[in-house]
């Protein structure tokens, strides 16, 4: 099942191979990737095999990663989503994280987010999700306003493949957004 969210200024859908350039243009900036193991991509190629690495999550755990797209420039201006753990990570075992990724030129505009607003009631209310986890860098101080500001607790600070990440979770029944 194909899934595509509205939102005023967005469109949220599965990522296509036709996003490789978009998702290229910012996986290849170095200050997009400044908190995120800080491996910017050096090639078309790595893109496609990112994208393909998405579709057999979709395929496999029904979600994962979505594009998101500008309804008025049809650009893809960056991903958002739920992505499903079945390995454990910080003592939780199949479990839903809540992830964002824009390209620079987008970041303070508000996309993360309306983007994670609508995914966040996509996931409390079509999937029936009870909590729903996120992760950044301690530094990433931008991260963490969306976070809080979609009501996310900074629950602590854990030791994630050698370095310190904050580790958020919301629980449905604490989601400002409630249907």
């Amino acid at each position: 099942m194909k899934i595509s969210i509205e939102t005023e200024r967005l469109l949220i859908r599965e990522l296509e191979y036709t996003d490789e350039m978009d998702l290229f243009e910012m996986d290849a900036d170095p200050d997009v990737h400044l908190y995120i193991e800080n491996h910017p991509v050096k090639s078309i190629d790595e893109i496609k095999k990112v994208i393909e690495m998405i579709k057999e999550q979709y395929s496999k755990n029904g979600i994962a990663r979505w594009a998101v797209v500008d309804k008025f420039t049809n650009e893809c201006i960056g991903w958002a989503g739920l992505k499903y753990f079945r390995e454990p990570l910080n003592n939780q075992i199949n479990f839903y994280e809540l992830g964002f990724r824009f390209k620079k030129k987008h970041w303070g505009k508000g996309f993360a987010t309306e983007a994670s607003n609508a995914i966040l009631d996509y996931g409390f209310n079509n999937l029936n999700i009870d909590s729903i986890f996120a992760i950044t860098d301690p530094k990433n101080l931008n991260s963490k306003k969306v976070l809080t500001k979609l009501g996310f607790t900074n629950l602590e600070t854990f030791d994630y493949e050698g370095d310190p990440t904050d580790w958020f979770e919301l629980k449905k029944n604490n989601w400002k957004n409630k249907s």
